[in-house]
């Protein structure tokens, strides 16, 4: 019988180099997209698909997130005290969107490993990745999708979209056999980073995962691959292929709205998006922004 999926896995270990110096004592994934951090929209899609157990792998200088999601009763009664119920009402949101739990990867040796930390937390059912550096918009139920596949297929299922083929070298690109429209594609081989002349498709993957228990095995059996470190796109390649247990890995294609924020520039983009669509900014922040188009740029 099938397990429904309950638990989240989300990989927050990175240095964020990038990003430097603000990383240097900020985590990344505390960097504001708008109001919120980075961190609060992954754990808030997490929520909206059914997730209410999220486990955070976290590494050093990372007590900020659970500062984050923890209660501040300080703060909350002097916003009480000045009947500011409306930012009361945003910080309650935070702390009650899910059961946080966190687990150390102590040493960084890739996304794989990382995963890999969350086994005793997951036991033997399956569960969801989420990378905050990939932010779906709120309104696409690519998550919820992706778990209704595994729900009828089991096995692993990837998140893939179509990208330019001059850029398939910056991404995981999966070869896949041919679906019906209304059916999930079959994943067949990954290739990690291929040069635009061998990529065996233009579909890349992106940061959304839902993955079968057996994954741990794998990637106990993965060695090491690009830099040095265990790779999770290894792992499901070797599922894919046949190669190692785990079922099949299906793929589902993403043509929504979706924010890189591993990248300064297009972390910019994603402020500016998200404040254009925000309930409360985004009309005063459009209008503003036309005006400094027409007339700065």
């Amino acid at each position: 019988m099938t397990v429904t999926v309950r638990k989240a896995v989300i990989p927050a270990a990175g240095l964020g180099t990038r990003f430097l110096p603000v990383t240097k004592a900020t985590p990344k994934e505390m960097l504001p997209v708008v109001d919120k951090p980075a961190i609060q929209y992954v754990v808030e899609e997490a929520a909206t698909a059914g997730l209410f157990d999220a486990l955070l792998v976290t590494g050093r200088n990372k007590r900020a997130l659970e500062d984050h999601f923890d209660r501040n009763h300080e703060l909350a009664t002097a916003l009480a005290d000045k009947g500011d119920m409306a930012r009361l009402a945003a910080i309650e949101t935070s702390e009650e969107l899910a059961k946080i739990h966190y687990v150390r990867q102590g040493d960084p040796r890739g996304l794989g490993h990382a995963v890999l930390c969350a086994a005793a937390h997951i036991g033997a059912e399956p569960f969801a990745v989420l990378l905050g550096d990939d932010l779906i918009d709120p309104r696409d139920p690519l998550l919820t999708e992706m778990l209704e596949v595994q729900q009828e297929y089991g096995g692993c299922v990837i998140a893939l979209t179509e990208v330019d083929p001059v850029a398939v070298s910056r991404y995981g690109c999966a070869a896949v056999s041919p679906a019906k429209p209304s059916e999930p594609v079959r994943v067949t081989d990954l290739v990690e980073k291929p040069a635009p002349d061998q990529a065996p498709s233009n579909l890349a993957v992106i940061g959304r995962y839902v993955l079968a228990p057996e994954i741990f095995d794998v990637l106990r059996a993965t060695p090491p691959g690009r830099g040095g470190e265990i790779q999770l796109t290894d792992a499901i390649r070797n599922v894919a292929t046949g190669a190692a247990a785990g079922g099949s890995v299906h793929g589902v294609i993403f043509r929504g709205s979706r924010y890189d924020t591993g990248d300064r520039s297009e972390y910019l983009q994603a402020v500016v998006r998200l404040a254009c669509k925000h309930e409360d900014l985004g009309s005063q922040f459009s209008d503003w922004l036309k005006k400094f188009a027409a007339t700065e740029i």
